[in-house]
């Protein structure tokens, strides 16, 4: 509601209509207006023939706000209008001349924005109730003769985490072929149905051909979630608990035989099969992988926070501990002001800069659940936003120019960053430039670990709450599937960043309260962090009970290589703050090359660690490279390979037998090379066909063998080949992104000495934005820079730039029109 009327008030009407009709290429207009519809299908006719004629006339852009258009096809019908946030009545040209006006439609959407962006679906999401307006509208005969409506629509989302709303223009052709299919469907069927809704005894016939499905997953916000789930708990039917825990529809024949005692099973991934037996079972499925996670190094620090639900960034308190160390915490006054994110900032980079003098190397966040991380790199972001716009605007007022804003506004220059607060930003833009590279662990979430070595039983919702699965993990006894979910649902306190309704609401409310005594505020903030940190104490507890795996050491080799990189980023001030939405397309094309050969070195560790993930793959059609095999002789070895690309004369090398991943076994051993890590005593060698069932593996190391053991086989040439001692493979590193950061043969005075040489690589980033300041001063000058150019430039800067401020929460009543559908939105 909040960001909706800052949509519709008046001091962003003239951002959003004007930066809307630029983006289209449109004329810019000689005045604008804001008209209110309020909701009225009638108010929205006059003020669209209004709007019409001043467009006409008098070349003026008008934005209507809460709209009343009728639903497409049933105008004149006693049915519910679509309610558009907004919409922009602009002049038609032809030449010079003005032959009629568009009607561009829009709709407003508070999405959050994570890490600098909006997720695609969601946006998607927001284009087609845009384009349901736009099909709607124009089959409405009440639309003013010559007004057409435009092929483009706009959606208005936040800019940053203060809520300022920004236009995103798209084109609406697919969606509003998208809608108009869905819609006449409806109308189809509403055509079946008749005027007169069923009786009572009517209803069973009409919807008895219909089969109602249940996810716990999407269903949840559904009025009869309870209802239906009750339901499917009440079932005497067995094979309704599948359906009960979210079984996906394709994979219930293949696991019905585990629920109805039969004990057939299909092909079905293993992690599927474990959660069904777990829940039959009451104790969790343990994964035969070993721990290759960072949890317990000395260089590992655990944060929680407690999110404010009231913005995108707002952190209500932080709790940090680096190692085996003190928990260092931190509450905020008020959450949403820049002072908490760079209060975390400090916390964290406090913990860092120890673990650096220590030289606990590498350096790993652990958080409990990946909100944590995005809220983290998110706050990390718009404090490097707040501080590259700081350097522009010093350089303004050192060159005695007035600091402005992108759009010409004065700007608030904030206090520089601390270097504690600098070290985390840097850090976590890091983990944010990284994300896409399966091998870099700069983020590490204790949920994710802790999955990766058991399976709970119940829903599969559930066991993405980091406290579910160490319930589970924590078991002695078996446990009632449904009784733990119920009590993990009812909790006060959430394992994550974001809080649980209740307690969102009263920390809320005494925060809103406080006055001079914020004791209850506070004592709110801490029982919700004690929660958190608890739950990550009793998780890192669980897996200091298991086994390390040998290719723990692999994965912090590669983590530290790359850190290197950063170090030298962070000492020389160059490059370390550059946030992911200002790389250079340059940097993102090299990225593709060092992402393939990144995945490909971490499915290849992955597939001698991990029996269940490389036994998923082997099932797999589409895999060329592994296979599942049966022992079926002795002397010699002979397998039924189920792969068919495993024939006469293919190498293959054992990487698991009977679920134990044979890379951890004593004898094999494991060697670090410059470019790549030597895997040796391993059973590999030909497969060779004859004139009996199955192949002949002739391995150079023996593997002791019995008849029905199963294997996955790899490839070896999938592995680069075997080496000449016939047991040993390799693979390769990837390569460290080195792009666009010091060389190691950089120096402070590097940039200074020799600044053509060192301009993509050393250059500080006070230096870089001394530059830009003085490019967006001259064109400024030229009449180039908002608000003087027309089309507007938009600021591709957009997340939280110095300047802005929290939004007034409006003292108005909601519309009296809206309906419990549009707050539902």
């Amino acid at each position: 509601m909040t960001f909706e009327s800052l949509v519709h008030s008046e001091k962003f009407v003239s951002e959003l209509l004007t930066k809307t009709i630029g983006q289209l290429g449109l004329d810019r207009p000689k005045a604008i207006r804001r008209v209110d519809c309020r909701g009225g299908v009638t108010n929205t006719a006059k003020a669209l023939a209004a709007a019409h004629l001043k467009a006409n006339f008098a070349s003026e852009a008008t934005m209507l706000i809460a709209l009343g258009v009728p639903y497409l096809r049933l105008e004149g019908e006693s049915v519910t209008a679509v309610l558009p946030d907004f919409a922009i009545v602009a002049p038609r040209l032809d030449g010079s001349r003005t032959v009629g006006s568009w009607l561009i439609m829009g709709d407003a959407k508070d999405y959050e924005r994570i890490r600098s962006r909006i997720d695609d679906n969601r946006m998607l999401k927001g284009f087609l109730q845009v384009a349901l307006g736009a099909e709607s509208a124009s089959s409405w005969s009440q639309l003013p003769k010559g007004m057409v409506v435009h092929r483009c629509g706009a959606l208005a989302v936040p800019r940053n985490a203060f809520l300022q709303p920004e236009a995103v223009v798209e084109e609406l052709d697919d969606h509003r072929a998208e809608v108009r299919g869905r819609a006449l469907e409806r109308l189809d069927e509403k055509k079946k149905f008749g005027d007169d809704h069923p009786t009572e005894d009517e209803l069973a016939g009409y919807v008895a051909h219909l089969v109602a499905t249940f996810n716990p997953a999407s269903c949840a916000s559904c009025n009869l979630f309870s209802y239906c789930r009750d339901e499917l708990r009440a079932s005497t039917t067995p094979t309704d608990l599948l359906i009960e825990v979210g079984i996906a529809p394709s994979l219930r024949p293949l696991l019905a035989g585990i629920v109805d005692g039969t004990g057939v099973v299909g092909q079905a991934p293993a992690a599927v099969v474990h959660q069904v037996t777990a829940t039959l079972e009451g104790q969790p499925v343990r994964l035969a992988r070993k721990r290759a996670d960072p949890c317990g190094l000395p260089g590992a620090i655990i944060v929680v926070i407690a999110k404010s639900d009231s913005a995108a960034l707002g952190i209500h308190g932080i709790a940090v501990r680096l190692g085996d160390g003190p928990w260092e915490r931190r509450i905020f006054l008020e959450p949403q002001a820049p002072t908490a994110r760079r209060g975390a900032m400090a916390l964290i980079g406090k913990a860092i800069a120890t673990a650096r003098d220590a030289k606990a190397l590498p350096i790993h966040l652990l958080a409990p659940d990946g909100a944590t991380a995005d809220v983290l790199v998110s706050a990390a972001d718009s404090v490097a936003g707040v501080e590259l716009s700081r350097m522009r605007w010093q350089r303004d007022l050192d060159m005695g120019r007035e600091a402005l804003t992108f759009d010409g506004t004065p700007a608030t220059l904030a206090d520089p960053l601390t270097e504690h607060e600098r070290l985390a930003v840097a850090f976590l833009l890091e983990e944010d430039r990284s994300r896409a590279l399966a091998t870099r662990t700069p983020i590490v979430e204790l949920r994710k670990v802790l999955a990766s070595h058991l399976v709970p039983g119940g829903p599969t919702i559930d066991a993405f709450r980091l406290d579910y699965l160490v319930h589970w993990a924590s078991a002695i006894e078996p446990l009632a599937h449904r009784q733990v979910s119920d009590e993990i649902a009812e909790l006060p306190h959430t394992p994550g960043a974001r809080l649980s309704n209740a307690e969102s609401d009263a920390i809320h409310t005494a925060h809103r309260s406080r006055g001079d005594d914020p004791a209850h505020y506070r004592a709110l903030v801490e029982a919700a962090l004690a929660y958190k940190i608890e739950t990550a104490e009793r998780a890192l507890a669980v897996l200091e009970g298991l086994p390390v795996s040998v290719l723990r050491d692999i994965y912090e080799l590669i983590e530290w290589q790359s850190q290197e990189v950063w170090w030298r980023r962070v000492s020389l001030q160059a490059l370390d703050l550059v946030r992911f939405g200002r790389t250079t397309v340059f940097w993102r094309n090299v990225q593709v090359d060092l992402m393939d050969k990144d995945q490909a070195c971490a499915l290849q560790l992955a597939y001698l660690a991990d029996y269940s993930y490389a036994s998923d793959r082997a099932l797999d059609a589409g895999v060329a490279e592994l296979s599942l095999a049966t022992v079926v002789a002795l002397d010699p070895p002979r397998l039924e390979v189920a792969s068919r690309r495993f024939g006469d004369g293919t190498k293959a090398v054992a990487l698991h037998l009977n679920a134990e991943p044979l890379v951890e076994r004593p004898t094999t051993t494991v060697k670090i090379q410059a470019g790549s890590f030597k895997f040796g005593q391993f059973s590999a060698g030909p497969l060779t066909k004859d004139d009996d069932p199955g192949l002949v593996w002739s391995p150079t190391v023996p593997l002791n063998l019995a008849v029905g053991d199963e294997l996955v086989l790899a490839n070896v040439e999938w592995f680069g080949g075997l080496q000449r001692t016939g047991h040993e493979f390799t693979v390769v590193r990837p390569p460290v992104d080195e792009l666009s950061a010091p060389k190691a043969s950089c120096a402070p005075t590097s940039y200074i000495a020799e600044p053509d040489k060192h301009r993509w690589c050393c250059r500080p980033h006070s230096a870089a934005e001394a530059e830009t300041a003085d490019y967006l001063a001259g064109q400024r000058a030229a009449g180039k820079m908002n608000p003087e150019a027309w089309p507007p430039l938009v600021d591709e800067e957009r997340f939280d730039v110095g300047g802005d401020a929290p939004p007034e929460f409006a003292d108005t009543a909601p519309f009296d029109h809206l309906t419990p559908d549009d707050l539902g939105d």
